[in-house]
């Protein structure tokens, strides 16, 4: 884990001559700011919240120069990418929400990545065998699991909508991380020692990540000369330099006949994706999702992520019920019924709608979200998994009409990066990108300096023809990333968002509850203790949740399961991020204060 509170500097590192990813041994490349990582900071004139104090640093830096939300949110991603690489990248995708305070409208973006036009029903299934693949490590650790990139469109898209730089200017602060290097914290090199297998698989991973077979060690620089030769190029030919020429033959190439290490035992299945299918690809603007609660307007993402559609049902779902009345038991039993009911409509109904019907409207519809909680018992939770409901049939009264249940499994993982950021003007943007599991597919682009997305993990993994989730060529795979904004009287009130898998939905919904119903601080609400119940009969809890309201909830018929990832012994869910907008426009910019190792949150200034 991160140790909460100031990073050593890169100077004091540098100076005790410790290298990693190919550094340069001395000073000179470092740089002497100490970055200092605060959970909470207030103030105005413009803030930023990340996982990370030099993505923050460089939102900020964009802002004192005059950049805007969205001119930072760049910069701050790109950044991410240098220093989360496991996380987020060039080689992953994402969803942008924008609040643009000229129009005092929300607008956004998905930039989630989309399979091959080559892939097919069985692209998951082992032709020697005949069986799936297992999941782990071998479907995600491999070719035919590498979704078309979004990432880089989705920069360009939101900077020709609503920002006043160019891609070149708001790459410029990751560049210079990538070339002078930033301090290796725990987490860091212990992300890398858990991937170690994975990563040794491959020449150029190990190269990068793995220098003399080991994790860089805490303290020492790591440097990315390559990924700052990547961002370069896109600063001098923009996105055409990722989706085509040269760059776009590395990817494919990459991905159709990945370069394994000898004596690697992972079979590392193929893809099939082709510079014709990086050419096309094509970032999508879109209205967001949007529900009123307790007198709010909250903006989400709409499908293809079942952020929006999932987190809004949800709020519909609790808004007959007085939760501020009930005890702090009471309220979360109904956060719980609430999130299982949903979910159980996104496994039915939701994938992307370019390819198959979503029912978005039905499922935001606060009059389907009445019906849906005629299911919620105040004193028993219901067993599990409970049945979606049916959106071609619903009136608001009890009893509610319910449909068959879909045959969906969870198979999103966690590891993804969130970042608010607001400016002087009023525009907030709220932005989670990813390259899905920590390390995303474990094969970094020879010579380019970013791992690749392991994104298409996250379609169904058996082949249902009735599934909305299913495998088809050009489709983006249904995701559960929840940036969200909310307005109040038609001005900011709070944006946030945050990473998790399908824990996103849950952590942004139980985040709302507690500052609107509970009554918490934004900074209360990011570090409350978190559950998640995604229609299973077992609640996913941090044990920190269980200590405090297990004993309180077993009555109601809820049982827990102590959370923790697949890949790792983390048991902490989500790690999200979050600014509040105050009278006079004071900002709050809030992070995960233990989370991650703690986020930081930053402000332009202190004062007025």
């Amino acid at each position: 884990m991160k140790t909460p509170g100031r990073r050593l500097s890169a100077l004091t590192a540098a100076l005790a001559l410790t290298v990693a990813g190919g550094a340069v041994a001395g000073p000179a490349v470092a740089d002497p700011r100490e970055t200092e990582k605060t959970p909470t900071a207030t103030g105005y004139g413009g803030a930023v919240s990340t996982v990370d104090p030099e993505a923050s640093a460089a939102a900020i830096e964009v802002l004192r120069k005059g950049g805007n939300a969205a001119d930072a949110a760049v910069a701050a991603a790109a950044t991410l990418g240098v220093t989360e690489p496991y996380s987020a990248g060039v080689g992953g995708g994402g969803y942008f929400v924008y609040y643009d305070a000229k129009s005092k409208s929300v607008g956004t973006i998905d930039g989630r990545e989309t399979a091959p036009a080559g892939i097919t029903p069985d692209a998951f299934i082992d032709k020697s065998t005949g069986k799936p693949y297992r999941f782990t490590p071998e479907l995600v650790t491999s070719g035919v699991a590498v979704g078309v990139p979004g990432t880089p469109a989705t920069w360009q898209r939101a900077l020709e909508r609503w920002g006043s730089l160019g891609l070149g200017e708001a790459l410029k602060p990751a560049i210079k991380v990538a070339d002078r290097g930033f301090v290796v914290d725990p987490t860091f090199r212990q992300q890398t020692l858990d991937n170690k297998a994975r990563f040794a698989a491959f020449p150029a991973t190990s190269e990068l990540f793995l220098p003399g077979g080991d994790a860089p060690a805490v303290g020492s620089i790591f440097q990315n000369h390559d990924l700052a030769a990547t961002y370069r190029l896109l600063a001098k030919q923009g996105t055409e330099g990722f989706y085509t020429g040269p760059l776009a033959a590395d990817i494919a190439a990459t991905v159709q006949n990945p370069a394994k290490a000898p004596g690697t035992t992972l079979p590392v299945p193929a893809g099939s994706m082709t510079t014709a299918d990086l050419a096309g690809y094509r970032a999508a603007d879109q209205d967001p999702t949007r529900v009123g609660y307790r007198g709010l307007d909250v903006f989400g993402m709409a499908p293809s992520s079942s952020g929006g559609t999932t987190v809004g049902e949800a709020l519909n779902i609790l808004a007959p019920t007085n939760l501020s009345g009930l005890s702090t038991a009471g309220a979360l039993h109904h956060y719980l019924e609430a999130s299982a009911l949903a979910f159980a409509d996104r496994g039915k109904y939701v994938g992307d709608p370019a390819k198959v019907k979503v029912p978005t409207a039905a499922l935001t519809d606060p009059l389907f979200g009445k019906e849906r909680a005629c299911l919620i018992d105040p004193l028993h939770a219901a067993t599990k998994p409970v049945a979606p409901g049916d959106v071609a049939n619903y009136d608001g009264v009890c009893p509610a009409s319910t449909a068959p249940a879909a045959s969906d499994k969870d198979t999103e993982n966690i590891s993804t990066t969130n970042l608010t950021v607001a400016d002087k003007w009023g525009n907030v943007a709220e932005y989670t990108l990813t390259i899905e599991q920590t390390g995303g597919s474990g094969m970094v682009v020879p010579g380019r300096g970013f791992l690749l997305n392991n994104e298409l993990t996250d379609f169904s993994t058996v082949y249902d023809a009735q599934d909305p989730n299913r495998i088809e060529p050009g489709k983006r795979p249904r995701s559960s990333m929840s940036p969200t904004i909310i307005l109040k009287d038609g001005a900011p009130f709070v944006a946030l968002g945050s990473p998790g898998g399908s824990t996103i939905i849950t952590t942004v919904l139980q985040t709302i509850l507690n500052r609107v119903d509970l009554g918490m601080t934004i900074s209360e609400a990011i570090a409350a203790p978190r559950a998640s119940q995604r229609n299973t009969a077992k609640v996913t809890a941090e044990p920190a949740f269980i200590a405090a309201y297990g004993d309180q909830l077993t009555p109601f018929g809820h049982q827990f399961t102590p959370s923790g990832d697949a890949f790792t012994s983390a048991a902490e869910i989500g790690a999200a991020t979050a600014i509040e907008f105050g009278p006079g426009g004071r900002l709050t910019a809030a992070a995960e204060p233990v989370r991650r190792g703690g986020g930081s949150a930053m402000v332009l200034s202190a004062g007025r």
